[in-house]
């Protein structure tokens, strides 16, 4: 049969076939896990200044709506990458695998009881921490250019009407206060992690600092993420359990989400 490509289609043809086993790799080089870290964070800043911060101030919703825009912007391709990821390894679109560390080795009364206590220890810690990043913000980061920057989560809310601080908790709770963490832990902690565990216990190190740094939109909060996110990556790590961190990271987060919620909806804050 006559070859119809000509080389450069053929060439072309064979690109994505290089990216999917570079990517999907056992092992991924400390430069390109760099990288596959830090880019999602640099893309969700652009896609806040160009497309959600202009949009949510066009229609006169506070500011937290549009980093929940961007965020969602740049995750759910993140989610169909891994899922696209999962049809070239499957045969369909599946995160079988893809993401890693799914095969539920801690009996479940016992993974409860530790994601239990990893959503006490990230919540309370992170709200112990919270003179840290003002701190830091103070100190290091006034000259952020965000609107509503600053070390407090309401800073984003100020200013608005109830009605309206009402209608975006909503709006946002499913999605900053599950989702979007819950894509997350399926890219950094379930894709990324396995992919650099030869690193030993450099693995959580790396991935927990890099994490940290990926929140561009709030680096005055890296310090107090290291410390109140390090220890359920390492267990992540340690256990290969991802159930782990996704009870610790979304699970606190709509813990937190709904009691804010709830405050903002009664007019308790």
């Amino acid at each position: 049969m006559e070859n119809t490509l000509t080389p450069t289609a053929a060439t072309t043809a064979a690109r994505p076939n290089k990216l999917v086993e570079l990517l999907l790799a056992d092992r991924h080089s400390v430069p390109l896990s760099i990288a596959l870290h830090l880019v999602p964070g640099a893309l969700i800043v652009a896609a806040y200044l160009f497309i959600a911060e202009p949009f949510v101030k066009a229609i006169g919703y506070p500011i937290f709506l549009a980093w929940a825009v961007a965020l969602v912007i740049v995750l759910a391709p993140v989610l169909f990458g891994l899922l696209w990821l999962g049809r070239h390894r499957n045969g369909r679109y599946s995160l079988r695998g893809v993401v890693g560390y799914r095969d539920k080795p801690i009996p479940r009364g016992k993974v409860t009881a530790m994601i239990a206590g990893l959503i006490v220890w990230m919540t309370v810690v992170s709200l112990s921490l919270v003179p840290l990043d003002n701190f830091v913000y103070k100190t290091f980061f006034t000259w952020v250019p965000f609107e509503g920057a600053g070390g407090s989560a309401t800073t984003y809310l100020d200013g608005y009407s109830h009605s309206l601080l009402v209608v975006t908790m909503l709006v946002c709770l499913p999605l900053t206060g599950f989702t979007l963490p819950l894509i997350e832990e399926f890219y950094f902690r379930g894709f990324l992690l396995p992919r650099i565990a030869h690193l030993r216990w450099g693995a959580p190190v790396l991935n927990t600092v890099l994490f940290s740094v990926y929140h561009f939109w709030a680096p005055w909060t890296v310090l107090s993420k290291l410390v109140f996110l390090f220890p359920g990556i390492w267990l992540v790590w340690r256990n290969h359990d991802i159930r782990l961190s996704i009870g610790m990271h979304p699970g606190s987060a709509l813990l937190m989400a709904t009691v804010g919620t709830i405050a903002i909806v009664f007019g308790l804050i």
